[in-house]
């Protein structure tokens, strides 16, 4: 697809015309767009303003220096071609500076009078030589080694540039619109995270490998009625590993309560492996009960479900619960 690139280029102005002429014919044999400020004289913030904007906008930059400074701005101390090399600089946008290779052959006029302003040029092109640079001669000269230049510097640090919108073809689009799609969809799966992560309002509540002791009443084989008080030292995430994917549809207390003696009857068969697992029976106590139901609603692992046709409260996982779930049951690679 054919692009056009914008170039800004920058010098002072009334010495250097012809130089200006042959630069701006080799941009545009090269299908570029030279942009330039020597006709806005550079005055004040707004004007300055201005140059910063059409900087930006640009693709490459071009600066020619020769015996002249330039337009002082007063706040800075600085030429006005100063400061749009170093602003160009800082918006990374690239440079190639030429500077004249003879500058004791420049006429006098084009030249700075003052010890000063000689000096604040020495300075300038000091600076300048510290990057890419190259030195010129004549207008003739310039203008061959500005098209030279820029061809190479293009195939270096290649930009966006410019196209008509009549030529955007419609597979490119579609390849722009596939990877904001794209884009999106990570930025969606960070977000889930995020809230996975972020969904339970657990800061100081017990959780995970917390450890939490569970009474309860064991029944064993004979009904004899010497029940047997018991204890169980556990994680929290050694209970939800068990009883959440009990809890994916909506369950009533009575359904929970079940839910945990089934827990504490597998555990128990554990203790007591003599005794088939089908002839013990197990009671939860009433207060840890309602202490790991209240820690599963403090947790954000339940949360109530709303239907008038029901007498009992139903629980159901939240999308918190259910994650969690999945984290403490999945199977990983």
């Amino acid at each position: 697809m054919e692009k056009k690139y914008q170039v800004f280029v920058s010098s002072t102005y009334q010495d250097l015309q012809k130089e200006r002429q042959e630069v701006m014919q080799a941009l545009l044999e090269l299908d570029c767009i030279p942009v330039g400020m020597e006709l806005f004289p550079a005055a004040d913030d707004d004007q300055w303003t201005l140059i910063k904007g059409l900087i930006s906008d640009c693709d490459y930059y071009v600066l020619i220096v020769a015996g002249r400074y330039g337009s002082i701005d007063r706040k800075t101390g600085k030429s006005y071609t100063q400061m749009e090399y170093e602003f160009a600089i800082e918006e990374g946008i690239p440079v190639i500076s030429f500077v004249h290779k003879e500058p004791g052959n420049i006429p006098a006029s084009n030249t700075e009078a003052t010890d000063e302003g000689k000096n604040k040029l020495k300075n300038f092109i000091e600076l300048v030589e510290k990057k890419m640079c190259q030195f010129w001669t004549s207008p003739e000269d310039l203008g061959s080694k500005v098209s030279r230049s820029l061809v190479k510097l293009i195939k270096a640090k290649p930009r966006i540039g410019w196209i008509k919108a009549t030529q955007a073809s419609s597979s490119e689009a579609n390849k722009k619109i596939l990877d904001l799609k794209l884009e999106n969809d990570k930025l969606k799966d960070e977000i889930e995270k995020l809230k996975t992560a972020s969904a339970s309002p657990c800061g100081n509540f017990q959780q995970g490998e917390d450890y939490y002791t569970i009474s309860y009443t064991l029944y064993g084989p004979n009904d004899d009625g010497d029940d047997v008080p018991e204890t169980y030292k556990m994680t929290w995430n050694e209970l939800f590993e068990y009883i959440l994917p009990e809890m994916i549809d909506p369950v009533g207390d009575s359904e929970i309560d079940n839910i945990l003696c089934s827990f504490l009857q597998h555990v128990s068969s554990l203790k007591y492996s003599n005794v088939p697992i089908e002839e013990l029976s197990a009671e939860i106590s009433n207060s840890d009960f309602k202490k790991i139901k209240i820690q599963m609603l403090a947790l954000g692992i339940l949360h109530p479900v709303k239907n008038r046709l029901q007498t009992e409260t139903k629980w159901k996982l939240s999308e918190y619960g259910y994650n969690l779930m999945i984290k403490l049951i999945a199977l990983k690679k």
